[in-house]
């Protein structure tokens, strides 16, 4: 009777639709998903037609003591191969490298060749600790859709006439030209999220020809829809500062977020612009810092009054959160003039520096909640500390 009942369980999975099988596979880690090949004959070489592929350094196990990275740099590189070399479903849409500590140069080189001659991956995830220039064959990849490359070297070869199908690009720590980025970004048209981030300078932005700004930026994504720009970007980025008002409408942008200093004109001006020039905008995400040498021109006088503001328009706005808020004058007209100016806002989220105190906490909280002037009546405010406080 209890073989009749596993043999009935077995049935049961073996009569499963083939999308069904697909779907469970994709939900496994790799290393798994080859041992469902002994669940039956159906399942025996479905692993090999997997549309998801993701790799990761723990996916090998290696005795410590009897390596010194190397063996588990053969492993990982031949699981690798053998996954895509093996594979014989319709398409490979996703493929996801993720091995920080190993140096797979060329071995992720060879890899990307293989699969530049399918020329079917949508979606693209690379991460490394090593700044490794991405082969040439990465350039290849036409279909490609999204991209996000961590600790990598960026350099398209001449002949490179863009993707023209990718729609989101993430770059983190990514070592890359402005002249170089601005001419990647002109040639994606269909770019609508993009992300810039970093915690160190790895990006060769330099003066004279090669200046290249939000100005340039945007003009080069009239597509755009999400926009994260982090500290070292936008150094570069908003130098110089920006006009009033861009001459063209980001009529798709809903999503801004950037890290800024409200005692720098150039982030100021700069985060202004992208605002005004931005109509449906619909939510609003900065990260404060603050520059000691600059603090010293902050005073109650340099605010943001809204009646000099009439040409502000964030009337789709719904979320505007602030973190590492340090109750600076700017900072406090800054959100004083966007609750003023958003009618429709929903949440309004504040997390204050670790030097604040409780009593500054307090005495934010009644000036925002006591505002001179109207404010949408359905803005939720919460003011609260980082969670490492």
């Amino acid at each position: 009777m209890e073989m009749k009942t596993q043999r009935l369980s077995l049935d049961r999975i073996s009569a499963l639709p083939d999308t069904i099988i697909e779907h469970i596979l994709t939900l496994m880690p790799i290393r798994d998903a080859t041992k469902t090949s002994i669940l039956s004959k159906k399942w025996r070489y479905s692993w090999r037609s997997m549309p998801k592929l993701v790799f990761t350094d723990d996916m090998v196990e290696v005795e410590p003591i009897h390596d010194n990275g190397q063996l588990k740099k053969y492993k990982l590189a031949n699981a690798i191969f053998q996954v895509v070399l093996f594979h014989n479903g319709p398409a490979i849409l996703v493929f996801n490298c993720w091995v920080r500590p190993l140096v797979l140069d060329s071995e992720f080189s060879q890899t990307i060749s293989y699969l530049a001659m399918g020329n079917t991956v949508k979606e693209l995830i690379f991460i490394n600790d090593n700044f490794n220039k991405l082969p040439v064959s990465f350039f290849s990849l036409q279909g490609l859709e999204l991209i996000q490359l961590v600790n990598c070297t960026f350099v398209p070869p001449s002949t490179f006439d863009g993707f023209s199908r990718l729609k989101s690009m993430t770059f983190f720590n990514v070592k890359v030209s402005a002249q170089m980025l601005r001419q990647f970004l002109c040639k994606c048209p269909l770019l609508e999220h993009i992300t810039l981030k970093g915690y160190q300078e790895g990006i060769h932005f330099v003066t004279g020809e090669n200046k290249f700004t939000f100005f340039d930026l945007l003009k080069c994504v009239p597509l755009i829809r999400s926009l994260e720009i982090s500290i070292y970007y936008m150094k570069y980025l908003s130098a110089g500062g920006m006009p009033r008002k861009l001459p063209t409408s980001l009529v798709h942008l809903k999503h801004l977020s950037l890290v800024i200093c409200m005692a720098k004109q150039n982030d100021i001006s700069s985060a202004l612009c992208i605002i005004r020039s931005s109509p449906l905008l619909a939510k609003i995400s900065f990260k404060m810092y603050d520059d000691e040498k600059l603090r010293l021109q902050q005073n109650s006088t340099n605010v943001l009054d809204p009646d000099d503001f009439s040409d502000l328009n964030v009337g789709h706005l719904e979320t505007l959160e602030i973190e590492r808020f340090s109750n600076l004058p700017l900072e406090m007209e800054f959100v004083k003039l966007i609750m003023a100016k958003a009618p429709v806002l929903k949440k309004v989220r504040i997390e204050l520096d670790d030097y604040v105190s409780v009593d500054e906490e307090l005495k934010i909280l009644r000036d925002l909640v006591h505002l001179p002037f109207p404010r949408a009546p359905t803005a939720k405010l919460t003011i609260r500390r980082s969670e490492a406080c």
